[in-house]
């Protein structure tokens, strides 16, 4: 393992999310989120013969951590919103398995270029895919008052996200939002010194939410992968915020993102998955002590009927 995998991101709940999948040696695995490769690389190892796994990442970055060759490997670097294209390329027309890590990869965090964390002063980029999209920076300048204190809100589940709309609406007439330095110095003055940092991770989360069209990817993903999946497969997600795990949740337990449920004649009902786990599963406490980005993880595993 090369340094840039090993610093680039520990894979969480890695034994518990791939022994999820139960994963089948001559069967069509995908994981969406490649990151550091740690998930990919258990999945392949448990794979022989005809069995293949399909690796999903946007981020460019992503790619430099194939670390080994494999006949039984490909990585696609696209969106994992579009995965039911990539597998129509790919002539796959039913996986045995899919695997989401939803989390940022404390790459992301820690690379001071890229605009993810309010830690270092930086450009507010946040995009993944640094070939599109607009920036956090253009996002905050462009927007309409209303459009960000719905983002904050929405996103960052924030109480004062009318006043730091408002704020930032009118602090960028003066001086033009480039650096999270210049982020920062506008809102700081709206958070309590107790709540700071955690205030500042839920507004920081909104904005990169917005950049990415994170939501909107995942609904269209999941979609993707409940059409995907064959009778029997499974589907073994990670979530790390609510938002998230409410979208995961309704559609494993309802078959579609917003939780609504369709009943038959009887009364009985229709769902596209069966839990696997009833309760989510979480990080034991040394994994949380080792990894710190693991704290708020949950696992959520489903197998399609």
């Amino acid at each position: 393992m090369t340094n840039n995998a090993e610093t680039y991101h520990v894979p969480v709940l890695l034994k518990d999310s791939i022994d999820g999948l139960n994963i089948q040696p001559g069967g069509i695995y995908v994981d969406v989120t490649f990151g550091g490769g740690g998930h990919s690389e258990e999945i392949l190892r448990r794979l022989k013969g005809k069995g293949h796994l399909y690796s999903f990442d946007q981020d460019a970055d992503a790619e430099q951590n194939i670390r080994w060759k494999s006949d039984c490997f490909t990585f696609v670097r696209s969106n994992f919103r579009h995965i039911k294209n990539w597998m129509r390329y790919y002539h796959v027309e039913q996986i045995d398995g899919l695997l989401a890590d939803l989390g940022v990869s404390s790459h992301h965090f820690d690379d001071e270029s890229r605009g993810f964390s309010f830690r270092y002063d930086a450009p507010l980029d946040m995009r993944m895919n640094r070939r599109a999209g607009k920036t956090a920076a253009e996002i905050l300048n462009e927007y309409e008052e209303n459009q960000l204190a719905d983002i904050f809100y929405l996103y960052g589940e924030l109480r004062q996200a009318r006043r730091i709309a408002t704020l930032v609406a009118k602090e960028r007439k003066q001086k033009h939002i480039e650096t999270t330095k210049d982020f920062l110095t506008i809102v700081e003055p709206l958070f309590r010194k107790e709540h700071e940092k955690k205030d500042m991770a839920k507004l920081f989360q909104a904005l990169r939410i917005e950049v990415n069209h994170e939501m909107e990817a995942l609904k269209e993903m999941l979609q993707g992968a409940t059409e995907l999946i064959r009778p029997g497969g499974r589907l073994s997600v990670i979530t790390y915020h609510s938002l998230e795990d409410r979208i995961v949740k309704n559609v494993m337990k309802s078959g579609n993102a917003e939780g609504n449920v369709k009943q038959d004649f009887f009364g009985r009902i229709e769902s596209t998955f069966t839990l696997i786990n009833n309760k989510v599963i979480t990080p034991s406490k040394e994994e949380q002590d080792n990894n710190p980005r693991s704290r708020s993880a949950k696992l959520r595993i489903a197998e399609k009927k």
